[in-house]
């Protein structure tokens, strides 16, 4: 590795230590290696941010944040809401297994974790500290939760991921499914554990009647379809992703305007709220790609890859080390940034050593989840603390055993592709 190019990824580091955005710290280190680096034209540079957000599988993006968007402003998280109330009512943890659940369900909605984790702060946090629960205990368990979104299908990670390493989007929807159910499933299963340790009551204790259980179920029922009709539309061949996101927006307008709930108050503030958080996204895109370019320019892939095969001369060991390195730098960088720059570099190597595309994929995204939740700059922790005014070292105290419990999945997920790969293999 030259020294531009050792300088170039200093430089990187720096930016994003000092807290600069992520896509003007990329962008900033790679300009400089044009400046730096003879003979390389400068108008690349453009090309190259231009080009990187012109792919048709991009496009799925801003479709489904905007239904994400849409979902809170036409009743039909509130719905959801309900249904997951009844499902988990009588269970041990209450209303903390209904924030679980909900960010499960949701996720098949909304697709970003960071809007799940604010609509749960605002709408769940407050109901559970009147019921008893602690502040630490609440937000935590709200922030993990939320790491189920982008593991259930359409969650922009895998848009992304599948765009960048030419994995089909659909298979890791379908992958999607069983690693987040089974996520949701372990944590449900915590939540019991802490909430029996520390006496915090279900919702009722009663039984349901068969009116309750119809009145809370019913207006879930369509809101819930909209998962199964997309993965089911994409598998059949009917629909591509991209096409797949714009039927979703549609359906999500169609719903709202069906509850009498979305006006077109509501609809305004769901194109804002779209168009900042896609814009957010493909800056990060646009700029990771630029370096992505440098980083072929340079064989720094494959250089790594010789390196990593001429050490290492076992899978397994190759996959623990990955998962390491991932879980360090999910500490310190954004995960979409991450993955537009280091997929590149280590998806061909997987496939080198023999691991499958869907099941290195889903450990990746897996990883980024866990990132997202961890300090000092995991996304998730200052959001959901900053909207319920959670002390940042008292809810590090309180995740701990979340921490290790994730960890734990992550490893099982690594060394069992089955959770991966089994829906996958059924259904293809």
């Amino acid at each position: 590795m030259n020294g531009i190019i050792t300088l170039t990824f200093i430089t990187l580091l720096l930016l994003l230590f000092m807290k600069v955005p992520v896509y003007i710290a990329i962008l900033g280190s790679s300009l400089l290696y044009f400046f730096l680096t003879p003979g390389v034209n400068s108008i690349v540079f453009a090309q190259q941010v231009v080009g990187g957000t012109e792919s048709i599988s991009l496009l799925a993006i801003p479709f489904f944040v905007f239904m994400g968007a849409l979902m809170n402003y036409s009743g039909i998280s509130s719905r959801i809401y309900d249904f997951a109330s009844i499902l988990t009512g009588r269970m041990r943890g209450g209303l903390a297994q209904v924030n679980v659940l909900v960010s499960t369900l949701m996720g098949g909605l909304s697709g970003s974790n960071l809007a799940d984790a604010a609509m749960e702060s605002k709408m769940l946090v407050p109901q559970m500290e009147r019921k008893g629960f602690s502040k630490p205990f609440s937000t935590v368990v709200t922030a993990t939760s939320s790491v189920i979104t982008p593991l259930i299908p359409p969650g922009i990670a895998m848009i992304l991921y599948g765009s960048i390493a030419n994995v089909s989007i659909g298979k890791l929807f379908v992958s999607g499914l069983g690693v987040g159910t089974l996520l949701c499933v372990t944590l449900m299963v915590l939540v019991a554990v802490i909430s029996k340790k520390r006496d915090y009551k279900p919702i009722r204790t009663e039984k349901l009647t068969r009116k309750e259980i119809t009145t809370a179920t019913k207006p879930a029922i369509l809101p819930l379809c909209i998962p199964l009709v997309i993965i089911g539309s994409i598998r059949l061949g009917i629909v591509t992703p991209t096409e797949a996101g714009s039927a979703a927006v549609v359906l999500a307008i169609v719903l709202g305007v069906f509850y009498k709930e979305l006006d077109f108050k509501s609809f305004k503030k769901a194109v804002t709220e779209s168009v900042t958080s896609t814009s957010s996204i493909l800056l990060i895109v646009a700029a990771a790609t630029v370096f992505s370019w440098v980083l072929t320019k340079e064989r720094i892939p494959q250089q790594l890859a010789d390196w990593l095969i001429g050490t290492i001369n076992n899978k397994y060991v190759f996959l623990l080390i990955v998962n390491v390195f991932l879980l360090v730098v999910g500490m310190f960088v954004e995960g979409n940034a991450s993955m537009i720059i280091l997929v590149p570099l280590l998806a061909p190597i997987a496939k080198a050593f023999g691991v499958n595309e869907i099941h290195f994929a889903m450990i990746y995204i897996f990883n980024n989840a866990i990132g997202a939740l961890s300090p000092p700059m995991g996304t998730l922790m200052f959001v959901t603390c900053g909207i319920t005014g959670c002390k940042t070292k008292d809810f590090i105290k309180e995740a701990v055993p979340f921490y290790l419990v994730m960890v734990l999945e992550l490893f099982l997920l690594t060394y069992v592709p089955f959770f991966s790969t089994g829906l996958v293999d059924l259904l293809y």
